[in-house]
């Protein structure tokens, strides 16, 4: 059975990205092992810290490498990406072996997808993964999902997907596990 790893672009518990990729794996079962990253160490981006590599940043790599598929559960701040998990992909897209001239990372030629919740607003962040993934070698998964928040959730804290959206995830599971074979 094929590995996915989930990435929660927000690291608050309980939270609707959270809920989100909990559905996604509802979409999965049987069909694939998922898993989820933690990258909560995960340090902002320097290159003076590059070498020697950093524990928390060769947990992630390992982890990246060790599966199949990544699929990431992106909140929307600002109309954009969240600048934690383009810190996150900045690392993993930085070459493992500096003295490489191939450059290889541990995302290099990885599957990945994204599914977004936000309330509302989110029409530019797809845009920003469909140039950005591409951009740093991994084989992205156009099929994306998207989800509004529902209007009670910010009272009680509890994400409800609609039928569409739930219908979106199957889709968006059925592409990645084509995408891995």
């Amino acid at each position: 059975m094929k590995n996915i790893l989930f990435v929660v672009g927000s690291l608050r518990e309980g939270s609707f990205n959270q809920q989100l990729a909990e559905q996604a794996e509802k979409a999965l079962v049987g069909k694939a092992n998922v898993t989820y990253l933690d990258w909560t160490q995960v340090p902002m981006f320097n290159q003076d810290l590059e070498t020697p590599v950093l524990p928390a940043v060769q947990a992630v790599r390992d982890a990246v490498k060790a599966a199949d598929a990544i699929w990431i559960f992106s909140p929307v701040y600002n109309f954009a990406i969240p600048g934690s998990v383009k810190n996150l992909l900045d690392w993993l897209s930085r070459a493992e072996d500096l003295s490489d001239p191939t450059g290889a990372s541990a995302i290099n030629e990885k599957v990945t997808t994204v599914s977004l919740v936000a309330n509302g607003g989110h029409e530019p962040a797809p845009e920003i993964y469909r140039n950005l993934m591409p951009f740093i070698r991994t084989n992205f998964v156009d099929e994306l999902t998207f989800s509004k928040v529902n209007d009670s959730a910010w009272a009680d804290g509890k994400f409800i997907a609609s039928e569409d959206v739930l219908a979106q995830l199957n889709k968006q599971a059925e592409a990645v596990l084509a995408a891995i074979g």
